[in-house]
């Protein structure tokens, strides 16, 4: 495991942000197309996260999750839609129907609500 300074870790902004709208574009067979409300001061910001094959979007509608929103915006698929953040989420080891090794993400819902945009201390 490489290791960072705490300079570079003060680099990542990571703020809770609600889905307010979550999609699968046509084109995608494992992306998911989110729109995130992170309060007046960042705003809305559209996220793409490769979570299609363990959720669905109705799962992740109205909830709160950590996000990184300093990342440098990524273009997606065919569209070249641009994605600016990243959604957090644990990995635990999964073995798929085909008998394959994968990594399942599991998702950060937060406990209490807080206000969008809310930095992760």
């Amino acid at each position: 495991m490489d290791t960072i300074t705490i300079d570079d870790f003060g680099k990542v902004d990571i703020r809770i942000g609600i889905v307010i709208d979550a999609t699968v574009p046509e084109w995608s067979h494992w992306v998911m197309k989110l729109k995130v409300n992170f309060g007046e001061e960042i705003g809305e910001r559209t996220i793409f996260s490769g979570i299609m094959k363990f959720y669905k979007p109705e799962e992740l509608l109205n909830k709160q999750f950590p996000f990184v929103i300093n990342l440098e915006p990524k273009k997606i698929g065919p569209e070249r839609e641009l994605s600016e953040g990243m959604l957090m989420a644990a990995s635990i080891p999964f073995t798929n129907e085909a008998g394959e090794d994968d990594d399942r993400p599991v998702l950060m819902p937060l406990m209490t609500e807080v206000p969008n945009g809310t930095k992760v201390i």
